[in-house]
């Protein structure tokens, strides 16, 4: 890893560029450092579903699977953050999988398009996830300028699947359901 700030307001940024991990400077729009920050907007978001009230039942089990995709995403920042880094890898591709499959198996089947919404912890979860597809966006965008590994896009596909079946998980573990997509709604 490159050197770790030991001081913030540094002012080096102050022309519109910003420090790469690997000591380069890039304009602050660049494709790398809007990834970046969609990457660690989505971080900060768990963070704030971190604070809300689980259900009981699931508390513990959720808050070691939120926890670790912080960990994750911040190895992700820390790769798009350096060129030709590698830090995120199959293994943590395959982590989701299994958690998807977990908690899938555990809802009921989708028969409609579901709304983004229900418990408040399920709506954060439903935001996370949207930002984590624009993370996803950012991604593919910066890799079809820029050779970058497969495991970041790989990993916030499967992210942005995830938080979906969380949110839903987390609807039902409340005593509640999907709120559904009400297709035939009368013309006002």
């Amino acid at each position: 890893m490159g050197n770790r700030l030991t001081q913030i307001a540094t002012r080096t940024g102050d022309t519109g560029e910003t420090g790469l991990g690997d000591g380069s400077r890039v304009f602050k729009d660049h494709l790398r450092v809007c990834a970046m920050g969609d990457v660690d907007e989505l971080n900060s978001h768990i963070g704030l579903l971190l604070t809300e009230v689980f259900p009981p039942s699931v508390e513990a089990e959720l808050k070691v699977i939120f926890h670790q995709i912080q960990h994750d995403l911040f190895d992700l920042g820390g790769e798009l953050c350096i060129p030709n880094f590698e830090l995120l890898k199959e293994e943590h591709v395959l982590r989701l999988d299994g958690y998807l499959e977990h908690y899938n198996a555990q809802l009921p089947k989708l028969a409609e398009f579901i709304l983004p919404g229900g418990t408040r912890i399920a709506a954060q979860a439903h935001i996370c996830r949207t930002i984590c597809r624009r993370a996803e966006r950012s991604i593919v965008a910066l890799g079809n300028l820029e050779v970058i590994n497969d495991a970041p896009r790989q990993y916030t596909n499967r992210l942005s699947d995830l938080l979906f079946v969380l949110a839903r998980f987390l609807n039902l573990s409340s005593g509640g359901s999907d709120v559904l997509w009400n297709h035939t709604k009368a013309l006002r």
